[in-house]
């Protein structure tokens, strides 16, 4: 209708002594206005996504098969432990065809990263009725937790899968949890359902009944692999039964896990040490995302991380890195000052969930800019990388290939997607994770952090010291756009509103 008077009464809106805009400024405008909501719709989907991800999905499912499968590997202190995969981010009721990957890697351990089941539910995001659970006026938490018999069930699923079966059959399996499988998102030591809980993880980690870990609070652990020379030692840790609340800037570990960690980096002598963490070590996503979304890391607990760098800086062990998981997305990132010599964290999540699962396909590539113009200090930007970002955000495992034949060894790690390919990975020596007596020094350690070796700058600045304009920018570009459609949407308004008033004149007119 509006096209066909504007075609009637075009020759009085265009002429010399009028006013109004021209019909191609109107269309040009509406054209604009059309793209400008788009634009808004968009973006407001992704980041929404994104938010739900970082946030986790959890599991609506509860069918449960008839049992347990056996136990079947346990490698003994004298096997040679070459290839490690591990994991986490596994929704048991979602498909999960990357079993056949890692089955095909042929790893001898498998580590579980957390996050092994989804045993914590979800309600819907409403902004009115009843129960409210987003906006300023929510009155009920997004996540509650399962009764005992629920994950129990869960954890049966996620057992009983074929692909996990191949695996156990061949690979001895470890692991720690997080939020989701210990019971509820992001929980910390307040959760009253944490000690059963224990047993059921134990349970599916098939740990021994008379295991210290069944009589310890909290699920933390090691293992020692390979003879003397060729010895690999992980360090599984619980970042969840001892952790104060979120922002408290308490503590992660517990004074009874501190001590055991520190007796553990003091103790027998490895070649390669892992430390396993459920949440990210090295990498603070959260200071540059924030206030869009916030993950879980040890940077959001400061002083802690700066113990953990400290005991291991002290304990003079060499060989170490961390794996994570937790965030639906794969990274490498090295911190360069945290040590006498690099400390890596690769970070592998989710094994089913994964943030760019979260958006319709052909938004896949907004997720992709987003984790591009995002600033990282920390990250392993490579040529290997499958995207320019350095971020997987599809479905992926981590693989740790150990060369004992090399001289000196050498490592691998890599993050994987689902048909094995790698996406992005760095390799170094042993000889790269010795203490080297420059960067012992305090003084150049210092310099280090702020920047006066333009070498060790790019990882060594932690993100919460980024300049205030490089360190926000994702929210001040995101901000623009929305300003910027939303202005749009105002001047299509105004024209609409202007634009009738003609109409009605001109029909009392007539």
């Amino acid at each position: 209708m509006l096209r066909r008077y504007d075609t009637q009464y075009s020759s009085q809106l265009t002429s010399p002594s009028s006013s109004l805009f021209t019909l191609r400024q109107r269309e040009m405008l509406w054209r604009t206005a059309r793209w400008g909501v788009v634009s808004v719709i968009v973006l407001g989907m992704v980041v929404l996504t994104l938010s739900e991800e970082i946030n986790k999905a959890t599991s609506t499912s509860t069918k449960s098969p008839s049992s347990y499968a056996p136990k079947f590997v346990d490698f003994d202190d004298k096997t040679l432990v070459s290839r490690i995969a591990f994991g986490s981010c596994s929704n048991q009721s979602a498909p999960q065809p990357i079993w056949d990957a890692i089955i095909e890697f042929d790893p001898q351990v498998f580590i579980w990263m957390g996050d092994n089941v989804y045993g914590d539910n979800k309600r819907p995001s409403k902004i009115l009725g009843k129960e409210r659970t987003i906006g300023p006026w929510k009155n009920a938490a997004r996540f509650y937790h399962s009764t005992k018999e629920e994950l129990q069930r869960r954890y049966e699923i996620a057992k009983t899968n074929p692909g996990y079966v191949r695996l156990r059959q061949k690979s001895q399996v470890i692991g720690t949890w997080d939020d989701h499988d210990y019971g509820l998102n992001d929980a910390g030591k307040e959760f009253e359902q944490k000690k059963d809980n224990q047993r059921l993880l134990l349970d599916f980690l098939d740990e021994p009944q008379n295991s210290v870990r069944r009589k310890q609070a909290g699920v933390y652990a090691s293992y020692m692999f390979g003879p003397k020379g060729k010895r690999v030692k992980v360090i599984v840790l619980d970042t969840r039964y001892h952790r104060d609340p979120l922002f408290s800037d308490g503590t992660i570990l517990g004074e009874s896990q501190w001590n055991w960690l520190e007796n553990e980096l003091n103790g027998p002598q490895s070649d390669i040490t892992i430390i396993a963490s459920s949440i990210q070590v090295v990498s603070n996503l959260s200071a540059v995302f924030e206030p869009l979304f916030y993950m879980e890391s040890w940077g959001r607990f400061p002083k802690e991380k700066q113990r953990l760098f400290n005991l291991i800086d002290n304990s003079k062990r060499e060989g170490i890195f961390f794996i994570s998981g937790d965030v639906h997305f794969g990274e490498i990132t090295r911190d360069e000052c945290g040590a006498g010599y690099p400390l890596y964290d690769i970070t592998s999540s989710g094994l089913t969930q994964s943030i760019e699962k979260a958006v319709p396909g052909p938004l896949a590539f907004l997720v992709r800019l987003i984790a591009w113009i995002a600033p990282s200090t920390m990250r392993v930007f490579s040529s290997d990388c499958r995207f320019r970002s350095c971020i997987y955000g599809q479905p992926n495992f981590g693989a740790i290939e150990i060369d004992w034949n090399a001289t000196p060894p050498s490592v691998k790690l890599e993050i994987r997607d689902v048909n094995g390919e790698p996406a992005a990975s760095v390799h170094f020596s042993l000889i790269d994770l010795q203490n080297q007596q420059f960067k012992n020094n305090t003084k150049n350690k210092r310099y280090l952090r702020q920047g006066y070796f333009r070498n060790y700058n790019h990882h060594c600045l932690p993100e919460v010291q980024l300049p205030f304009l490089v360190r926000y920018r994702l929210t001040f570009l995101l901000s623009a756009a929305t300003v910027a459609s939303v202005t749009t949407l105002v001047v299509l308004a105004s024209t609409v509103v202007s634009t009738g008033k003609i109409f009605l004149k001109k029909f009392k007119v007539d």
